[in-house]
C-alpha cells in the first residue's frame, strides 16, 4: 500500500464506482457476457474472462474482430437491459445505510456502465441516486484514465485530494490513484495493488467512509 494523503481541513466528498462496490452484479455480468457469447458462437468462459478486464469494444476486438462492433455492442446492451428489468441482484450490506447518511451534495457515482441501467438498479433495490453520475456515455475515456473520477470530482466542486473513492478493481483503484486521491477497496479477499486501505466488505468500511465524509477521520496509517 503507499501512502495516503492526508486530511486537509476542508469539505470532504467520496466517489463511489457502483458494480462490485454498491451492486452485487458479478453473477448478472457473467450471465450476459455468457449469453452473448454463445449468441455468436464463442466461448463463454474466454469472453468474460476478456470482459472482466476491458471495456466491451475492447472485448469485441479481440474474441469477435471479425464482427461489426455496433452490431455487438447493440445486442449487449438489449441483453443488459432485460437483466436491469429481470435480473436477480441486490445491494452490498451496509450500502442502503450509508448512502442514505451523506450530505447531499458530498457523494457521486463513476461507473463504467451507463445511468439508466444504474437508475434501474438502484430503483430495484432502494438505493438512492446522487446528483452526480458520471456513466460511460460522460466521458471518451474510461477506467484506469483517471477522467471519470476527475470529471466527478469537478461536477462536485471538490478538490481531488479531498476525494475519497471506494472501488473494488484494479482498473478503478488505479483510476482514484492516477487522479489523486484517497482510494479505499471493497469486497475483496485480498487488497488490490495501490489502495490505501482494504476492507474485505463494504459494511467493515461503513464507519470510516462517514468518518472521512464528515472530516472526523484524522489518525490514517500510511
Amino acid at each position: 500500500m503507499i501512502s495516503e494523503p492526508r486530511p486537509s481541513g476542508t469539505a470532504k466528498y467520496v466517489l463511489f464506482d457502483v458494480d462490485g462496490t454498491l451492486i452485487d452484479a458479478l453473477d448478472n455480468q457473467r450471465l450476459v457476457w455468457r449469453t452473448w457469447a454463445q449468441r455468436y458462437g464463442l466461448d463463454p468462459d474466454e469472453v468474460h474472462r476478456v470482459a472482466l478486464r476491458t471495456r466491451p469494444v475492447e472485448t469485441f476486438a479481440q474474441v469477435a474482430p471479425d464482427r461489426d462492433p455496433q452490431e455487438c455492442l447493440a445486442a449487449l446492451h438489449a441483453l443488459e437491459d432485460e437483466d436491469v428489468r429481470t435480473g436477480d441482484y441486490g445491494a452490498f450490506d451496509g450500502g442502503p445505510e450509508l448512502l442514505a447518511a451523506l450530505r447531499p451534495g458530498s457523494w457521486a457515482l463513476v461507473t463504467s456502465n451507463y445511468e439508466h441501467r444504474v437508475r434501474g438498479r438502484f430503483a430495484r433495490t432502494g438505493l438512492p441516486v446522487p446528483e452526480v453520475v458520471v456513466d460511460a456515455a460522460a466521458v471518451e475515456e474510461g477506467k484506469p484514465s483517471p477522467v471519470p473520477y476527475l470529471r466527478a470530482a469537478a461536477r462536485l466542486g471538490a478538490r481531488p485530494e479531498d476525494c475519497l473513492v471506494i472501488e473494488d478493481a484494479p482498473a478503478g483503484v488505479q483510476a482514484g490513484l492516477r487522479a489523486g486521491m484517497t482510494v479505499w477497496g471493497v469486497n475483496a479477499v485480498t487488497a488490490v495493488d495501490g489502495v490505501h486501505r482494504h476492507f474485505g466488505t463494504l459494511r467493515e468500511a461503513v464507519g470510516d467512509i462517514l468518518a472521512f465524509a464528515s472530516g472526523s477521520l484524522t489518525d490514517r496509517p500510511a
